[in-house]
């Protein structure tokens, strides 16, 4: 079975800073793995390193079997890969509705309809522009904008960050529905706990180097490697 995602030997530089050593992963179809990390571990270079928004210098990236290192994102997005980034990047100026009329349409299970019936919110506030929405309401919709590509491979960094519980908990659960549609899903996300919950799979980054990689539930059950590991509490 071809691996959705391989990455190899990562080597990625902001100017002369050395940031990712040697970072190499790989996520199998319909797999969850978690990327977890202390801040500046080299999670989110990771994720722009994967999406060829900060190219690394050497190494390699296959995506469903394809060398996609050097490629632009554009072109990365287009063989069905969906990213929502760290920051909740949505078009402020835009109508909720507006700002899923952006994305190219994809056959799939996600339409404009699901989106709404899957977050109720969002369809109260389709005519509110995007920057008046609260910090919850625009990770869902910067995450349903992504699911509007149908993608096979989801990348989502950090998605429950300043969110209150309950909305961490809606979006968690939009998590699993992907997967359970048979999308790979690569998550970033600082709450431990939460992810390996979700998690088939977890990666460790520790300055630049994977120093973990083994299964979720292995992990969630030892609390004293998660916290020397991930720098994260388990509780």
């Amino acid at each position: 079975m071809t691996a959705v995602l391989e990455a190899t030997d990562l080597q990625t530089y902001y100017g002369k800073s050395h940031i990712l050593h040697g970072v190499s992963m790989c996520v199998q179809p319909g797999e969850l793995v978690a990327l977890l990390g202390r801040n500046g571990a080299g999670k989110t270079t990771t994720m722009r390193s994967l999406m060829g928004l900060t190219p690394p210098r050497q190494g390699r990236v296959r995506l469903f079997g394809r060398n996609v290192t050097g490629w632009p994102p554009y072109r990365i997005a287009g063989l069905g890969v969906g990213y929502v980034p760290e920051g909740r990047k949505i078009f402020g100026h835009m109508t909720v509705h507006e700002n899923l009329l952006v994305p190219t349409d994809t056959k799939g299970p996600w339409t404009i309809d699901t989106i709404y019936k899957f977050f109720p919110r969002l369809d109260e506030r389709r005519a509110s522009k995007g920057g008046k929405l609260s910090g919850g309401e625009q990770e869902m919709l910067a995450i349903a904008r992504a699911l509007l590509l149908n993608p096979a491979f989801l990348i989502l960094d950090e998605p429950s960050q300043g969110l209150a519980p309950v909305i961490v908990q809606d979006v968690m659960r939009m998590v699993m529905r992907v997967k359970s549609e048979g999308t790979a899903v690569l998550l970033v996300e600082q709450n431990a706990v939460l992810a390996l919950k979700l998690a088939d799979r977890a990666c460790i980054l520790s300055d630049g180097e994977v120093v973990h990689d083994g299964p979720a539930a292995a992990l969630a059950a030892d609390t004293a490697r998660i916290e020397q590991l991930a720098g994260v509490s388990a509780h």
